[in-house]
């Protein structure tokens, strides 16, 4: 398959042949993909179809550059989700349910994204895509009609492919840099709750869903990478950094913004008609951070119908105070227990990591204090 261009559209000569000839794991429906397009869709299918059969439900995953911006299984849509999307939230379906939890995890990174769902896409996901800033799917399979019409979207740019439900990847997996092959086994541990042990407490059925929505998601994030998921869906996701505790701090910032954006004072900013849903999210984002320029004040004054209230430290405090049943996941071992720490302040009561660091007593000593139940997984996964 002739990709438009590898990862920089200078990098003209670009190509995707299956590693057994003639075994496609996804199919290419409609548009012409890039590199990252291919990377974004295989890794998105592979979290969704993890996801689906680990949980049990419809899992969706919102893609940007490799990672997933957010991740979700099908599940309740809040009225802060429901008003942005303007969908009636009792009435939407599970798999729509699944992907607009799991865009509203991150709704600024989300922003053109590369879409994965578990299950068939059906005429309601169709019909919600048809009115986002998205710049492709991958499904396995989908209902009549809704290929093409979603193959209108983007003036007909829209990426389209089909993944192969029964396709098993060859046991080795094997890349080229410069000029030296790299190959390794696949990672076929699988996904269950036998994972998660614990030492002193007990976990709650919610939990250990959560918990496993995010070793699914960390199996297909850059690492190092953390999440944190509450009700089945990923509240914010640190991925790519040098230093975990940075991943846990990003990921915990993000998750502030998710639950400030449910806060009385952002949900009556009243925005002029005609502003577009992304500026509205973008002015409610920079809003919550509060470090506002007076030209950005000026620009949002001029976009509101209505002059904003303040959201006080104080104010903003007291409302991340109140959010809780929190779970946090690591990719590898904690190695301090800043990590604990940080993640008690975004109302954690759950920890799944692999363990084994050499402060592993520091960490289990500062879940106890916090009083978070541990999980230890003795489980890897790093994805580079």
């Amino acid at each position: 398959m002739k990709l438009r261009y590898g990862i920089n559209p200078q990098q003209e000569a670009a190509y995707a042949a299956p590693v057994t000839p003639g075994r496609w794991p996804v199919r290419l429906l409609h548009g012409e993909p890039s590199f990252i397009n291919m990377l974004d869709a295989l890794n998105g299918w592979q979290l969704v179809r993890e996801a689906g059969q680990a949980l049990g439900q419809p899992a969706a995953a919102s893609f940007k550059h490799v990672s997933p911006a957010g991740a979700a299984v099908s599940g309740a849509i809040d009225e802060v989700t429901a008003e942005l999307y303007g969908v009636a939230g009792h009435e939407v379906g599970a798999l729509a349910s699944a992907y607009l939890r799991a865009r509203d995890a991150d709704p600024k990174s989300s922003y053109g994204d590369f879409a994965a769902v578990s299950h068939p896409v059906d005429d309601e996901l169709a019909e919600l895509l048809v009115g986002m800033v998205c710049d492709g799917i991958v499904a396995p399979g989908y209902a009549p009609g809704t290929v093409e019409r979603l193959s209108k979207k983007k003036n007909g740019r829209f990426l389209i492919m089909e993944a192969d439900d029964g396709f098993v990847s060859p046991r080795e997996e094997a890349r080229e840099v410069f000029g030296l092959r790299l190959a390794q086994q696949q990672d076929e541990v699988e996904l269950s709750a036998s994972l998660l042990r614990v030492a002193d407490g007990v976990l709650p059925e919610t939990a250990v869903a959560d918990l496993l929505l995010g070793l699914a998601v960390l199996r297909y994030t850059q690492s190092n990478s953390v999440c944190y998921l509450r009700g089945g869906m990923t509240l914010g996701i640190g991925a790519g950094q040098q230093s975990r505790v940075d991943c846990t701090r990003l990921a915990g910032a993000k998750v502030d913004t998710w639950w400030l954006r449910r806060h009385p004072l952002v949900r009556a900013l009243s925005f002029r008609p005609g502003i577009r849903r992304q500026d509205r999210i973008n002015w409610q984002i920079r809003f919550i951070e509060g470090d506002l320029t007076p030209e950005e004040t000026g620009r949002l004054s001029e976009a509101l119908s209505a002059p904003a209230g303040e959201l006080t430290a104080d104010e903003r405090a007291q409302w991340i105070h109140r959010l809780d049943r929190m779970a946090f996941a690591s990719d590898g071992a904690l190695p301090f227990r800043d990590n604990v720490d940080h993640a008690h302040r975004h109302g954690v009561e759950y920890i799944a990591e692999p363990g084994g660091s050499i402060r592993s007593d520091e960490v289990e000593e500062a879940c106890r204090e916090h009083g978070i139940t541990l999980a230890r997984t003795g489980l890897r996964l790093f994805h580079h």
